[in-house]
């Protein structure tokens, strides 16, 4: 799909025909054929289904409960939302094994890839300004940039970069940068990285070649690009605890330190600041009060920030990623069709349409999802390489569409002592949230 040159949204007509995404072409007026109107990408059925009977919120809080004790998993926050509202922005468990913090609302986790969405997000803005276009080239803003094909370094477009489409193999130089290389360097070394289709063609996950979108949005703003995140992102949605880089979750008044697997158990380290180089790929620091309100954006509920059309833009997927429904038994159970948009995954889940992220770095991981016929956002952040929180997310997603209870996660709604934590519900839920109680991945 192209991307039209002043389009803040990609138009799905509604008619008795079978729909396909249809790009607002430039010169588009905004008028309708009679009968016709605009699918939101947040809810393509044009009504929101109410969540499962059973669904409880208690019921998830009280899994992550588990989950720290006795330290299967150093700390985690989860923030819920629903309809515009928050169910829940909570931490649990410690910050560091070595000195001990309680994990709550306002404590600051790495976000890794889950940064690119914020990327797609700000870029979306810049678009619907006029001051970028979807298909903007990058070498209008980089013009020195090269590929070992020099036709095809003048064709990639900004939305290419966004959706991995630049046409190169998958993780490009993530090695050498995991290596402490400059990011200037590796990207003047994509000169001669070698290329396995023609921009906008194929899919090939990049961080490296992803993040060339904070040298665009700099050159066309004339502001650095953690700049403009902080004036139209962070700012005017409230996300109070949010920053960029190492020097922003290192000076933040509580953070989550990173741990990986040692003897006997868990140890913390100083955050890696290698992929802090890449601030569009993998460089927000956030909360769980922070990611509920970024989920109540993206599902819509701030359209004074981020109008209806552009997300609906953001969550298209542009190009088929088929290999992410392999994997996990989630994966393989639930996902039928995957794609990248713009910052964004899509999937089909088990017949329900799921945007997603996840993201990874050394002793910290993430899972974002929005589920938009049912007004749901979900966010997992913890602090160990550890992937038993991930199971939390089908489960969840399971309970909220009514489907049959999986064992994906080790601790079951049927288990005993599941709702112990509830025993005092005004000593759970304090008015801010809080809750008293060895090898790098590369962002993904």
């Amino acid at each position: 799909m192209t991307l039209g040159s002043t389009a803040q949204t990609s138009l799905r007509w509604q008619s008795p025909q079978p729909q396909a995404p249809v790009a607002r072409a430039q010169g588009f007026d905004g008028t309708l054929a009679p009968g016709q109107h605009i699918v939101s990408a947040q809810n393509p059925g044009g009504r929101v289904l109410p969540l499962a009977s059973d669904f409880d919120i208690r019921q998830f809080e009280a899994m992550a409960q588990q989950l720290v004790a006795d330290q299967r998993i150093p700390g985690m926050a989860m923030a819920v939302v629903h309809n515009g509202q928050v169910l829940s922005a909570r931490g649990y468990g410690i910050t560091d094994v070595r000195n001990a913090e309680p994990i709550d609302g306002h404590t600051v986790f790495r976000l890794a890839s889950l940064s690119k969405s914020f990327a797609g997000t700000l870029t979306g803005l810049l678009v619907n300004d006029g001051t970028l276009r979807w298909d903007s080239k990058l070498v209008d803003y980089m013009p020195s940039f090269q590929l070992v094909d020099p036709n095809a370094a003048r064709q990639i477009t900004v939305a290419d970069l966004l959706s991995h489409r630049v046409g190169l193999t998958h993780n490009t130089y993530d090695r050498d940068l995991e290596n402490y290389a400059d990011y200037r360097v590796l990207t003047q070394k994509l000169a001669y990285a070698p290329m396995t289709c023609q921009p906008g063609t194929c899919y090939g996950y990049q961080n490296i070649a992803f993040s060339l979108i904070g040298d665009v949005v700099f050159a066309a703003t004339g502001d650095f690009y953690s700049q403009e995140v902080q004036r139209r992102l962070f700012k005017p949605l409230g996300m109070n605890d949010a920053s960029l880089g190492l020097e922003g979750i290192t000076a933040s008044a509580r953070w989550a330190k990173p741990h990986v697997r040692a003897r006997g158990g868990w140890a913390s380290l100083t955050p890696k600041p290698t992929y802090y180089q890449l601030p569009p790929a993998a460089g927000v620091n956030a909360s769980a009060s922070d990611m509920a309100q970024w989920l109540i954006a993206q599902t819509g509920h701030r359209p004074d920030v981020l109008p209806l059309p552009l997300l609906a833009t953001l969550h298209q997927p542009l190009v088929d990623t088929p290999t992410e429904i392999r994997g996990s038994s989630w994966r393989r159970q639930r996902l039928s069709s995957a794609g990248y948009a713009l910052g964004w995954r899509v999937y089909d889940y088990a017949g329900h349409r799921m945007v997603f992220h996840a993201g990874a770095v050394q002793g910290y991981r993430g899972v974002v999802a929005l589920l938009p016929e049912r007004d749901l956002g979900i966010a997992l952040l913890w602090n160990s390489e550890s992937g038993l929180p991930t199971g939390m997310l089908p489960t969840i997603l399971d309970r909220a569409i009514g489907l049959p209870p999986e064992r994906w996660i080790d601790v079951g709604f049927d288990d005993p002592g599941l709702y112990a934590a509830e025993s005092n519900p005004a000593q759970q839920r304090a008015p801010n949230g809080s809750n008293a109680q060895k090898s790098t991945a590369a962002p993904r």
